[in-house]
């Protein structure tokens, strides 16, 4: 999501940066343009208006005008207003001072709330609560089952009382089973309907009235764009929602509902669905967002990322093996498994500052050429992996046939791996140097 809109926005952003001075004519034509990137986008008419004229106010002053970098500024008011139309700070989930905390999920069919039930509970579960998943879907054929499917994927209980009980009383049984087991944490998922209906939101006032939950969140689909935000508008005005998930962010949709439903409810996003996986679930941060709409990477996610992937104590020896250079293929495979748990390269390339969408659209990272690495050295022995300076031709072609590759293959990463270690040489060498001067202390991997 945000591609095309990213990429439009860095374009006008390059020809402001591009100018020595700036006159308001010049502000006038950006200001033109964001505003038609913003429409295309599919972001609310209303919310693209009143932002514009946020910028406008702002960078027409002479805070841009006088400046020495005003392209600059002109980004830097337009990241903050972005951040500020998004909802400025990280909005988290509301948690009871007696629990349990009691999270009642709504929405349309379709948005993916049974999956996103699984998804927080997971979420939730690795802040060490304990949660449990109530079915109050009574309706949708399957949807009682779809729950405990993904219960047992999260290794989450679900509550269940079949599809001939009232949603009300389930939701109420429900919070007496979480009390009476030590549950801290109640995730109620309700039934979703193909259109908002009467019958749908009585069901929800009526189950609100008996649980009182927390937090109400609406599982909104970012897929359906304008409709989105129209959604999250009756809900909000029928439940008073306190927040909503907004899923599919990884599809291709053009973002506008990410954009206009905080404007347009006065309540914010709290998490989005990045991808299909029961981990891919990740809180609201504005400020991250807009950095990454603007090209300027997303630091902190990127460190955050690493951290949940990397173990801290193999981190430690991996330095250690890199400043002693005894850096092995089994490293090398650690590390690749461990990159592959922070998610798709391309997503993590887009969080490195500097690197825009345009930029990554040449590169094609195949999940088979990191197989194919990985079956080359599941192939050698342990002696060939510690020291691959052994492997001769006779060794190379065993190694081939084995991992089902071309000896031209193996060369390359026999290459590669010969590269990467001259590298670490040089980066523990000037570290060395430097430290003797006193001026300099390579933190590899801290």
């Amino acid at each position: 999501m945000f591609d095309s809109l990213a990429d439009k926005l860095q374009n006008i952003f390059s020809g402001l940066k591009g100018k020595g001075k700036l006159s308001e004519k010049d502000v006038e034509a950006a200001l033109r343009e964001i505003r038609m990137a913003l429409l295309e986008a599919d972001v609310n008419y209303k919310v693209v208006k009143d932002f514009v004229k946020s910028i406008k106010e702002r960078a027409v002053g002479n805070e841009v005008m006088e400046s020495l970098t005003p392209g600059q500024m002109v980004v830097k008011i337009v990241n903050e207003e972005l951040t500020k139309l998004m909802g400025e700070k990280e909005a988290k989930l509301e948690l009871a001072s007696s629990p349990p905390t009691v999270i009642l999920l709504c929405g349309l069919q379709g948005a993916g709330k049974t999956t996103h039930a699984g998804k927080l509970a997971l979420h939730l579960k690795k802040q060490n609560k304990r949660p449990l998943m109530v079915a109050c879907d009574v309706y949708r054929p399957a949807a009682i089952k779809q729950l405990e499917v993904v219960g047992s994927q999260v290794e989450v209980p679900v509550f269940s009382m079949g599809d001939k009980i009232s949603p009300v009383d389930i939701a109420k049984a429900g919070m007496a089973e979480a009390k009476k087991n030590g549950n801290d944490v109640v995730i109620i998922d309700t039934a979703g309907r193909l259109h908002i209906d009467e019958n749908l939101m009585d069901e929800l006032v009526s189950i609100k009235e008996a649980v009182n939950p927390n937090e109400i969140l609406l599982v909104v689909d970012a897929m359906t764009g304008q409709d989105a935000v129209n959604v999250a508008e009756t809900f909000n005005n029928q439940l008073e929602i306190t927040g909503v998930i907004l899923t599919k962010l990884d599809g291709d949709a053009r973002g506008g509902a990410a954009l206009s439903i905080r404007k347009v409810t006065d309540k914010p996003i709290k998490f989005i669905g990045v991808g299909e996986k029961l981990d891919n679930i990740e809180p609201f941060y504005p400020d991250r967002m807009a950095s990454r709409i603007l090209g300027m990477g997303d630091v902190l996610t990127l460190i955050e990322k690493a951290q949940s992937a990397i173990d801290e104590k193999n981190a430690r020896e991996l330095e250690e093996k890199i400043r002693s250079q005894s850096y092995s293929f089994n490293d090398y495979l650690q590390q690749l498994d461990q990159m592959r748990n922070m998610g798709p390269l391309e997503d993590i390339l887009a969080m490195v500052p500097g690197i825009n969408s345009k930029q990554l659209k040449g590169i094609n990272i195949d999940e088979k050429d990191i197989k194919r690495i990985e079956a080359m050295i599941q192939s050698m022995t342990m002696k060939e992996r510690e020291k691959p300076e052994i492997i001769d031709g006779s060794r190379k072609k065993r190694i081939a046939n084995g991992a089902g590759v071309t000896t031209g293959e193996l060369n390359k990463l026999l290459k590669q791996f010969k590269e990467t270690k001259k590298m670490m040489k040089r980066f523990t060498d000037m570290e060395k140097t430097m430290k003797k001067r006193g001026k300099f202390n390579l933190p590899f991997f801290k």
